[in-house]
Protein backbone atom coordinates (compact mmCIF):
# COMPACT_ATOMS: atom_id res chain seq x y z
CA UNK A 1 0.00 0.00 0.00
CA UNK A 2 1.71 3.14 -0.53
CA UNK A 3 2.34 5.51 2.20
CA UNK A 4 -0.08 8.70 1.64
CA UNK A 5 1.68 10.76 3.67
CA UNK A 6 4.96 10.70 1.91
CA UNK A 7 3.51 10.69 -1.36
CA UNK A 8 5.64 12.20 -4.15
CA UNK A 9 4.47 15.67 -6.43
CA UNK A 10 1.54 15.30 -8.12
CA UNK A 11 2.62 15.69 -11.23
CA UNK A 12 5.09 12.36 -10.11
CA UNK A 13 2.13 10.15 -9.29
CA UNK A 14 1.49 10.22 -12.90
CA UNK A 15 4.67 9.51 -14.38
CA UNK A 16 5.45 6.63 -16.09
CA UNK A 17 7.36 5.23 -13.41
CA UNK A 18 5.20 6.07 -10.73
CA UNK A 19 2.15 3.74 -12.56
CA UNK A 20 4.37 0.67 -13.08
CA UNK A 21 5.02 0.49 -9.55
CA UNK A 22 1.68 0.46 -8.71
CA UNK A 23 1.17 -2.18 -10.89
CA UNK A 24 3.88 -3.95 -9.21
CA UNK A 25 2.40 -3.30 -6.23
CA UNK A 26 -1.10 -4.96 -6.92
CA UNK A 27 1.04 -7.61 -9.02
CA UNK A 28 2.81 -8.64 -5.72
CA UNK A 29 -0.53 -8.10 -3.41
CA UNK A 30 -1.88 -10.93 -5.49
CA UNK A 31 0.79 -13.50 -5.07
CA UNK A 32 1.25 -13.03 -1.35
CA UNK A 33 -3.06 -13.47 -1.15
CA UNK A 34 -1.89 -16.45 -3.85
CA UNK A 35 0.61 -18.07 -1.04
CA UNK A 36 -2.04 -17.51 2.24
CA UNK A 37 -4.57 -19.01 0.67
CA UNK A 38 -2.33 -22.12 -0.63
CA UNK A 39 -2.31 -21.41 -3.99
CA UNK A 40 1.32 -20.84 -4.87
CA UNK A 41 4.33 -21.38 -2.91
CA UNK A 42 5.26 -18.62 -0.23
CA UNK A 43 8.71 -19.13 -1.01
CA UNK A 44 8.13 -18.57 -4.59
CA UNK A 45 6.30 -15.08 -3.07
CA UNK A 46 9.37 -13.74 -0.98
CA UNK A 47 11.87 -14.56 -3.80
CA UNK A 48 9.32 -12.77 -6.23
CA UNK A 49 9.46 -9.81 -3.29
CA UNK A 50 12.91 -10.19 -3.49
CA UNK A 51 13.68 -9.87 -7.06
CA UNK A 52 11.21 -7.60 -8.69
CA UNK A 53 11.79 -4.55 -10.33
CA UNK A 54 11.40 -2.75 -13.67
CA UNK A 55 13.33 -0.81 -16.13
CA UNK A 56 11.22 1.41 -17.34
CA UNK A 57 13.23 1.96 -20.90
CA UNK A 58 13.07 -1.99 -21.02
CA UNK A 59 9.34 -2.11 -20.58
CA UNK A 60 8.72 0.72 -23.69
CA UNK A 61 11.51 -1.09 -26.13
CA UNK A 62 9.26 -4.56 -25.62
CA UNK A 63 5.92 -2.56 -25.88
CA UNK A 64 7.06 -1.32 -29.50
CA UNK A 65 7.24 -4.80 -30.31
CA UNK A 66 4.72 -6.66 -28.37
CA UNK A 67 2.21 -3.82 -28.59
CA UNK A 68 1.04 -4.47 -25.46
CA UNK A 69 1.86 -2.77 -22.16
CA UNK A 70 0.86 -4.96 -19.27
CA UNK A 71 2.67 -8.29 -21.06
CA UNK A 72 5.76 -5.71 -21.48
CA UNK A 73 5.93 -5.01 -18.26
CA UNK A 74 5.38 -8.92 -16.97
CA UNK A 75 8.57 -9.94 -19.63
CA UNK A 76 10.40 -6.91 -18.20
CA UNK A 77 10.00 -8.00 -14.21
CA UNK A 78 10.43 -11.93 -15.22
CA UNK A 79 13.69 -11.36 -16.82
CA UNK A 80 14.55 -10.10 -13.31
CA UNK A 81 12.98 -12.84 -11.21
CA UNK A 82 12.70 -15.94 -13.28
CA UNK A 83 11.60 -19.11 -12.46
CA UNK A 84 9.62 -17.84 -9.69
CA UNK A 85 8.03 -15.27 -12.23
CA UNK A 86 5.65 -18.33 -13.38
CA UNK A 87 3.49 -17.27 -10.45
CA UNK A 88 3.34 -13.09 -11.48
CA UNK A 89 -0.59 -12.57 -13.26
CA UNK A 90 -1.45 -16.06 -12.39
CA UNK A 91 -5.33 -16.71 -13.22
CA UNK A 92 -5.05 -12.34 -13.83
CA UNK A 93 -6.79 -10.37 -16.77
CA UNK A 94 -4.34 -7.30 -17.52
CA UNK A 95 -7.45 -4.70 -16.56
CA UNK A 96 -7.24 -6.51 -12.83
CA UNK A 97 -3.42 -4.97 -12.87
CA UNK A 98 -4.67 -1.56 -14.91
CA UNK A 99 -7.54 -0.52 -12.93
CA UNK A 100 -6.44 -1.92 -9.46
CA UNK A 101 -3.20 0.39 -9.98
CA UNK A 102 -5.61 3.08 -11.96
CA UNK A 103 -7.40 3.50 -8.31
CA UNK A 104 -4.19 3.85 -5.98
CA UNK A 105 -3.18 6.77 -8.22
CA UNK A 106 -6.79 8.13 -8.28
CA UNK A 107 -6.58 7.71 -4.36
CA UNK A 108 -2.97 8.95 -3.91
CA UNK A 109 -4.08 12.07 -6.23
CA UNK A 110 -7.05 12.83 -4.05
CA UNK A 111 -5.35 12.74 -0.80
CA UNK A 112 -3.86 15.39 -1.96
CA UNK A 113 -6.20 17.17 -3.07
CA UNK A 114 -7.67 16.49 0.13
CA UNK A 115 -5.01 18.43 1.53
CA UNK A 116 -5.29 21.67 -0.28
CA UNK A 117 -8.72 21.88 0.34
CA UNK A 118 -8.39 21.92 4.18
CA UNK A 119 -5.49 24.65 3.46
CA UNK A 120 -7.93 26.61 1.48
CA UNK A 121 -10.50 25.90 4.14
CA UNK A 122 -7.98 27.42 6.84
CA UNK A 123 -6.97 30.38 4.49
CA UNK A 124 -11.11 31.92 3.25
CA UNK A 125 -11.54 31.68 7.34
CA UNK A 126 -8.90 33.35 8.45
CA UNK A 127 -9.45 36.22 6.17
CA UNK A 128 -13.93 35.80 6.72
CA UNK A 129 -12.34 36.58 10.18
CA UNK A 130 -10.20 39.51 9.48
CA UNK A 131 -13.26 41.50 7.81
CA UNK A 132 -16.04 40.22 9.58
CA UNK A 133 -17.10 43.98 10.19
CA UNK A 134 -15.78 45.47 6.94
CA UNK A 135 -18.73 46.98 5.48
CA UNK A 136 -19.33 46.96 1.52
CA UNK A 137 -22.20 46.87 -1.35
CA UNK A 138 -24.10 43.70 -2.01
CA UNK A 139 -24.36 43.56 -5.79
CA UNK A 140 -26.73 42.03 -7.96
CA UNK A 141 -27.11 41.72 -11.65
CA UNK A 142 -23.68 43.66 -11.22
CA UNK A 143 -25.66 46.65 -9.83
CA UNK A 144 -25.57 48.07 -6.27
CA UNK A 145 -28.06 46.58 -4.11
CA UNK A 146 -27.71 46.29 -0.21
CA UNK A 147 -24.71 46.48 2.11
CA UNK A 148 -23.07 43.68 3.36
CA UNK A 149 -19.44 42.50 4.39
CA UNK A 150 -16.75 41.33 2.72
CA UNK A 151 -16.38 38.78 5.42
CA UNK A 152 -19.84 37.60 4.57
CA UNK A 153 -19.25 36.90 0.63
CA UNK A 154 -15.75 35.01 2.10
CA UNK A 155 -18.28 33.11 4.16
CA UNK A 156 -20.32 32.20 1.29
CA UNK A 157 -17.23 30.56 -0.29
CA UNK A 158 -16.15 28.94 2.75
CA UNK A 159 -19.53 27.14 2.82
CA UNK A 160 -18.63 26.34 -0.36
CA UNK A 161 -15.48 24.81 0.03
CA UNK A 162 -16.42 22.78 2.79
CA UNK A 163 -19.14 21.29 0.84
CA UNK A 164 -16.27 20.55 -1.51
CA UNK A 165 -14.28 19.12 1.37
CA UNK A 166 -17.52 17.14 2.38
CA UNK A 167 -17.85 15.36 -1.46
CA UNK A 168 -13.94 14.75 -1.78
CA UNK A 169 -14.49 12.41 1.46
CA UNK A 170 -17.19 10.46 0.39
CA UNK A 171 -15.58 10.33 -3.30
CA UNK A 172 -12.53 8.62 -1.54
CA UNK A 173 -14.92 5.37 -0.60
CA UNK A 174 -16.13 5.42 -4.66
CA UNK A 175 -12.96 5.52 -6.25
CA UNK A 176 -10.25 3.29 -3.72
CA UNK A 177 -11.88 -0.11 -5.03
CA UNK A 178 -10.18 -2.34 -6.88
CA UNK A 179 -10.80 -5.61 -9.12
CA UNK A 180 -8.99 -9.01 -9.15
CA UNK A 181 -11.65 -11.07 -10.73
CA UNK A 182 -10.06 -12.46 -14.55
CA UNK A 183 -11.40 -12.29 -17.79
CA UNK A 184 -14.87 -10.66 -17.72
CA UNK A 185 -14.61 -10.21 -13.91
CA UNK A 186 -16.39 -13.79 -13.05
CA UNK A 187 -13.54 -15.27 -11.00
CA UNK A 188 -13.04 -18.45 -13.16
CA UNK A 189 -9.31 -18.66 -12.52
CA UNK A 190 -9.38 -16.85 -9.55
CA UNK A 191 -10.88 -17.11 -6.28
CA UNK A 192 -13.03 -14.07 -5.15
CA UNK A 193 -10.97 -14.09 -1.70
CA UNK A 194 -7.68 -13.37 -3.38
CA UNK A 195 -9.29 -10.54 -4.83
CA UNK A 196 -10.47 -9.79 -1.05
CA UNK A 197 -7.44 -10.08 0.94
CA UNK A 198 -5.15 -8.34 -2.26
CA UNK A 199 -7.26 -5.02 -2.11
CA UNK A 200 -7.06 -4.97 1.78
CA UNK A 201 -3.26 -5.26 1.36
CA UNK A 202 -3.61 -2.05 -1.01
CA UNK A 203 -6.16 -0.02 1.30
CA UNK A 204 -8.69 -0.80 -1.25
CA UNK A 205 -12.56 -2.37 -1.00
CA UNK A 206 -12.94 -4.82 -3.95
CA UNK A 207 -15.54 -3.82 -6.41
CA UNK A 208 -18.78 -5.78 -5.40
CA UNK A 209 -19.23 -6.47 -9.18
CA UNK A 210 -17.03 -5.72 -11.81
CA UNK A 211 -17.20 -6.78 -15.55
CA UNK A 212 -13.56 -7.09 -17.10
CA UNK A 213 -13.08 -3.41 -16.04
CA UNK A 214 -14.51 -1.11 -12.94
CA UNK A 215 -17.55 0.56 -14.38
CA UNK A 216 -16.14 3.58 -15.63
CA UNK A 217 -19.17 5.63 -13.12
CA UNK A 218 -16.73 5.65 -10.61
CA UNK A 219 -14.21 7.81 -12.60
CA UNK A 220 -16.69 9.81 -14.46
CA UNK A 221 -18.05 10.49 -10.73
CA UNK A 222 -14.26 11.67 -9.89
CA UNK A 223 -13.97 13.80 -12.81
CA UNK A 224 -17.32 15.53 -11.74
CA UNK A 225 -16.01 16.26 -8.28
CA UNK A 226 -12.72 17.71 -9.82
CA UNK A 227 -14.58 20.16 -12.65
CA UNK A 228 -17.08 21.12 -9.39
CA UNK A 229 -14.21 21.75 -6.97
CA UNK A 230 -12.94 23.89 -9.72
CA UNK A 231 -15.95 25.65 -11.17
CA UNK A 232 -16.16 27.04 -7.39
CA UNK A 233 -12.46 27.92 -7.83
CA UNK A 234 -13.50 29.62 -11.28
CA UNK A 235 -16.42 31.73 -9.16
CA UNK A 236 -13.77 33.12 -6.33
CA UNK A 237 -11.72 34.24 -9.29
CA UNK A 238 -14.10 35.85 -11.30
CA UNK A 239 -15.03 37.81 -8.24
CA UNK A 240 -11.49 38.72 -7.66
CA UNK A 241 -11.62 40.09 -10.77
CA UNK A 242 -14.69 42.03 -10.52
CA UNK A 243 -13.47 43.66 -7.50
CA UNK A 244 -10.00 44.45 -9.26
CA UNK A 245 -11.38 46.75 -11.83
CA UNK A 246 -10.21 50.26 -11.88
CA UNK A 247 -13.78 51.28 -11.45
CA UNK A 248 -14.40 49.33 -8.27
CA UNK A 249 -10.93 48.44 -6.72
CA UNK A 250 -11.99 46.66 -3.72
CA UNK A 251 -9.81 44.08 -3.40
CA UNK A 252 -6.83 43.51 -5.49
CA UNK A 253 -4.87 40.32 -6.32
CA UNK A 254 -1.01 41.21 -4.33
CA UNK A 255 1.18 42.60 -6.65
CA UNK A 256 5.13 41.81 -6.37
CA UNK A 257 7.71 44.21 -6.27
CA UNK A 258 9.59 43.92 -9.39
CA UNK A 259 6.21 42.44 -11.47
CA UNK A 260 5.19 44.02 -14.23
CA UNK A 261 1.38 44.49 -15.54
CA UNK A 262 1.74 45.46 -19.33
CA UNK A 263 4.57 45.87 -22.24
CA UNK A 264 3.33 48.38 -23.19
CA UNK A 265 1.39 50.21 -20.04
CA UNK A 266 3.25 51.22 -16.77
CA UNK A 267 0.08 51.39 -14.61
CA UNK A 268 -1.14 48.27 -15.07
CA UNK A 269 -1.92 45.98 -12.08
CA UNK A 270 -3.66 42.59 -14.02
CA UNK A 271 -5.47 40.12 -12.21
CA UNK A 272 -3.18 37.46 -13.55
CA UNK A 273 -3.82 34.50 -11.12
CA UNK A 274 -7.30 34.91 -11.29
CA UNK A 275 -8.04 35.05 -15.07
CA UNK A 276 -5.33 31.79 -15.23
CA UNK A 277 -7.84 29.66 -12.72
CA UNK A 278 -11.03 31.17 -14.86
CA UNK A 279 -9.33 29.45 -18.29
CA UNK A 280 -8.17 26.15 -16.41
CA UNK A 281 -11.58 25.40 -14.93
CA UNK A 282 -12.54 25.28 -18.63
CA UNK A 283 -10.58 22.15 -19.08
CA UNK A 284 -11.42 20.00 -16.55
CA UNK A 285 -15.01 20.77 -17.44
CA UNK A 286 -14.40 19.25 -20.68
CA UNK A 287 -12.13 16.56 -19.21
CA UNK A 288 -15.63 15.59 -17.15
CA UNK A 289 -17.45 15.38 -20.46
CA UNK A 290 -15.03 13.00 -22.26
CA UNK A 291 -14.95 10.48 -18.75
CA UNK A 292 -19.23 10.73 -19.23
CA UNK A 293 -18.16 9.76 -22.47
CA UNK A 294 -16.00 7.06 -21.48
CA UNK A 295 -18.87 5.46 -19.32
CA UNK A 296 -20.75 3.46 -22.14
CA UNK A 297 -18.44 0.18 -23.32
CA UNK A 298 -19.40 -2.48 -25.77
CA UNK A 299 -20.23 -5.54 -23.35
CA UNK A 300 -18.27 -6.36 -20.74
CA UNK A 301 -15.20 -3.96 -21.97
CA UNK A 302 -13.08 -2.24 -24.65
CA UNK A 303 -10.76 0.05 -24.42
CA UNK A 304 -11.91 3.21 -25.91
CA UNK A 305 -11.87 4.57 -22.57
CA UNK A 306 -8.06 3.77 -22.23
CA UNK A 307 -7.08 6.66 -24.45
CA UNK A 308 -8.66 8.94 -23.06
CA UNK A 309 -7.98 8.57 -19.38
CA UNK A 310 -4.46 8.43 -20.22
CA UNK A 311 -4.90 12.29 -20.79
CA UNK A 312 -7.92 13.34 -18.66
CA UNK A 313 -6.80 11.91 -15.32
CA UNK A 314 -3.30 13.11 -15.02
CA UNK A 315 -4.84 16.17 -16.68
CA UNK A 316 -7.35 16.84 -14.71
CA UNK A 317 -5.46 16.08 -11.39
CA UNK A 318 -2.06 18.04 -11.87
CA UNK A 319 -4.22 20.82 -12.92
CA UNK A 320 -6.74 20.59 -9.40
CA UNK A 321 -3.79 20.57 -7.77
CA UNK A 322 -2.07 23.76 -9.26
CA UNK A 323 -5.44 25.58 -8.94
CA UNK A 324 -5.25 24.87 -5.38
CA UNK A 325 -2.37 26.08 -5.00
CA UNK A 326 -2.87 29.05 -6.88
CA UNK A 327 -6.22 29.98 -4.80
CA UNK A 328 -4.65 29.20 -1.83
CA UNK A 329 -2.28 31.80 -1.99
CA UNK A 330 -4.53 34.30 -3.96
CA UNK A 331 -6.96 34.41 -0.76
CA UNK A 332 -3.78 34.59 1.73
CA UNK A 333 -2.24 37.63 0.22
CA UNK A 334 -5.38 39.33 -0.85
CA UNK A 335 -4.92 42.90 -0.88
CA UNK A 336 -8.41 44.44 0.51
CA UNK A 337 -9.12 48.33 0.50
CA UNK A 338 -12.06 49.34 2.72
CA UNK A 339 -12.02 53.24 2.21
CA UNK A 340 -12.44 51.92 -1.51
CA UNK A 341 -15.67 50.14 -0.29
CA UNK A 342 -16.67 52.66 1.89
CA UNK A 343 -16.88 54.89 -1.35
CA UNK A 344 -18.68 52.71 -3.40
CA UNK A 345 -21.00 52.01 -1.42
CA UNK A 346 -22.16 55.76 -0.86
CA UNK A 347 -21.92 56.12 -4.51
CA UNK A 348 -24.97 59.00 -5.65
CA UNK A 349 -25.55 59.35 -2.30
CA UNK A 350 -26.49 55.87 -0.58
CA UNK A 351 -28.90 54.53 -3.14
CA UNK A 352 -28.42 51.55 -1.63
CA UNK A 353 -30.32 52.55 1.19
CA UNK A 354 -33.64 52.69 -0.98
CA UNK A 355 -35.38 49.85 0.56
CA UNK A 356 -34.90 50.96 4.08
CA UNK A 357 -36.58 54.13 3.33
CA UNK A 358 -39.33 52.35 1.56
CA UNK A 359 -40.12 50.08 4.54
CA UNK A 360 -39.90 53.17 7.03
CA UNK A 361 -42.64 55.13 5.14
CA UNK A 362 -44.50 51.84 5.10
CA UNK A 363 -44.58 51.34 8.87
CA UNK A 364 -45.73 55.19 9.07
CA UNK A 365 -48.82 54.25 7.20
CA UNK A 366 -48.01 54.99 3.28
CA UNK A 367 -49.25 52.18 0.63
CA UNK A 368 -46.54 50.36 -0.61
CA UNK A 369 -47.21 51.66 -4.03
CA UNK A 370 -47.29 55.10 -2.92
CA UNK A 371 -44.15 54.82 -1.07
CA UNK A 372 -41.68 53.06 -3.82
CA UNK A 373 -43.00 55.50 -6.18
CA UNK A 374 -41.81 58.62 -4.28
CA UNK A 375 -38.79 56.14 -3.18
CA UNK A 376 -37.92 55.44 -6.70
CA UNK A 377 -38.33 58.92 -8.15
CA UNK A 378 -35.59 60.37 -5.72
CA UNK A 379 -33.72 57.70 -6.30
CA UNK A 380 -33.79 57.66 -10.36
CA UNK A 381 -32.87 61.47 -9.96
CA UNK A 382 -29.32 60.78 -8.24
CA UNK A 383 -28.40 57.75 -10.11
CA UNK A 384 -25.91 58.21 -12.73
CA UNK A 385 -25.78 61.94 -12.03
CA UNK A 386 -22.21 63.28 -11.04
CA UNK A 387 -24.50 65.45 -8.62
CA UNK A 388 -26.61 63.27 -7.67
CA UNK A 389 -27.36 62.63 -3.60
CA UNK A 390 -30.31 60.62 -2.88
CA UNK A 391 -29.97 60.81 0.83
CA UNK A 392 -30.20 64.88 0.26
CA UNK A 393 -33.11 64.29 -1.69
CA UNK A 394 -34.90 62.22 0.00
CA UNK A 395 -34.54 64.16 3.29
CA UNK A 396 -36.00 67.02 1.45
CA UNK A 397 -39.11 65.43 -0.06
CA UNK A 398 -42.12 66.92 1.57
CA UNK A 399 -43.78 63.40 1.60
CA UNK A 400 -41.11 61.94 3.18
CA UNK A 401 -40.71 64.53 5.60
CA UNK A 402 -44.20 64.89 6.71
CA UNK A 403 -43.67 61.06 7.29
CA UNK A 404 -40.29 60.69 8.47
CA UNK A 405 -37.90 63.05 11.10
CA UNK A 406 -34.88 63.68 10.35
CA UNK A 407 -33.35 61.16 13.12
CA UNK A 408 -35.95 58.46 11.51
CA UNK A 409 -34.53 59.61 7.68
CA UNK A 410 -30.86 59.14 9.08
CA UNK A 411 -31.18 55.60 10.61
CA UNK A 412 -32.14 54.55 7.08
CA UNK A 413 -28.65 55.24 6.06
CA UNK A 414 -27.03 53.40 8.83
CA UNK A 415 -25.90 50.30 7.54
CA UNK A 416 -25.32 48.09 10.00
CA UNK A 417 -29.05 47.66 10.61
CA UNK A 418 -28.03 45.04 7.11
CA UNK A 419 -25.34 43.55 9.05
CA UNK A 420 -27.20 42.49 12.49
CA UNK A 421 -28.20 39.18 11.60
CA UNK A 422 -24.76 38.10 10.04
CA UNK A 423 -23.61 36.96 13.83
CA UNK A 424 -26.09 33.62 12.93
CA UNK A 425 -24.07 32.60 9.65
CA UNK A 426 -20.43 33.18 11.24
CA UNK A 427 -21.56 31.16 14.21
CA UNK A 428 -23.21 28.43 11.64
CA UNK A 429 -19.09 28.04 10.03
CA UNK A 430 -17.53 28.41 13.37
CA UNK A 431 -15.84 31.49 12.08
Amino acid sequence: MIERYTLPEMGEIWTDDFKLKTWLQVEIAVCEAQAELGYIPAQAVEEIKAKAKFDLNRVLEIEAEVRHDVIAFLTNVNEYVGDAGRYIHLGLTSSDVLDTALALQMVASLDLIQHQVEELVQAIRYQAGQHRDTVMVGRSHGIHAEPMTFGFKLAGWLAEVLRHRDRLCRLQSQIAVGKISGAVGTYANIDPKVEELACQKLGLQPDCASTQVISRDRHAEYLQTLALLTASIERFAVEIRNLQRTDVLEVEEYFAKGQKGSSAMPHKRNPIRSERLTGLARIIRGHAIASLENVALWHERDISHSSVERVVLPDACILTHFMMREIINLVKGLLVYPENMKRNMNVYGGVIFSQRVLLALVEKGLQREEAYKIVQESAHQAWNNPEGDFRTLISQHPQVTQSLSPEEINACFDPHQHLRNLDQVYQRLSI
